[in-house]
């Protein structure tokens, strides 16, 4: 019995090529974080979005989940991930891979920088980070810091578009 291999469909020239150039990038600030989206779901027919992630030390987002697979690549530095209660350490050079749907989070608790790649599949999230993010000018330019009212104030700015982008803030991840 043979089995049929499946045909590859043809090419599609209504898609172009993406090159990601720093100096043309949107730069967003978040939760004290900076992340340059590099290439977004309107580029790869919303089959994922990259975005480069400057973390400082502290930084990180809440806990949260999401319906969609998030990788993160690190290039530089150490943070601290926290799967389903369960804390782990990441370091550069090494790939985590957080399921659809699963409580996390991730903080940088060493004394230098992360950078990192998060790759979401599907896209969507980027949308998310420009809805609710501050422009900032580079990569590594760090939002402007919040008072404790404004912060609160920030989350619930967050809050009200995070089940359009298939978001969940958590008390814990």
């Amino acid at each position: 019995m043979s089995t049929a291999m499946p045909t590859i469909p043809p090419d599609n020239p209504s898609r172009s090529l993406t090159l990601a150039q720093p100096d043309n990038l949107p730069h967003i600030g978040l939760v004290g974080d900076t992340y340059t989206i590099t290439v977004t779901g309107e580029r790869t027919g919303g089959r994922f979005c990259v975005i480069d992630m400057h973390i400082p030390p502290g930084g990180g987002p809440p806990p949260h989940r999401h319906d969609f697979e998030e990788t993160f690549i690190l290039l530089e530095g150490e943070m601290e991930a926290t799967f389903r209660g369960k804390k782990s350490t990441v370091c550069a050079g090494e790939t985590l891979n957080i399921p659809a749907n699963a409580p996390h989070q991730f903080r940088n608790t060493s004394t230098k920088p992360v950078r990192m790649l998060c790759i979401c599949s599907p896209a969507g999230q980027e949308n998310f980070f420009m809805e609710v993010g501050i422009p900032v000018a580079t990569r590594t330019t760090p939002p402007p810091k919040l008072g404790e009212k404004e912060e609160a104030a920030f989350i619930e700015k967050v809050k009200a578009p995070a089940p359009k982008y298939r978001t969940e803030l958590l008390k814990e991840a």
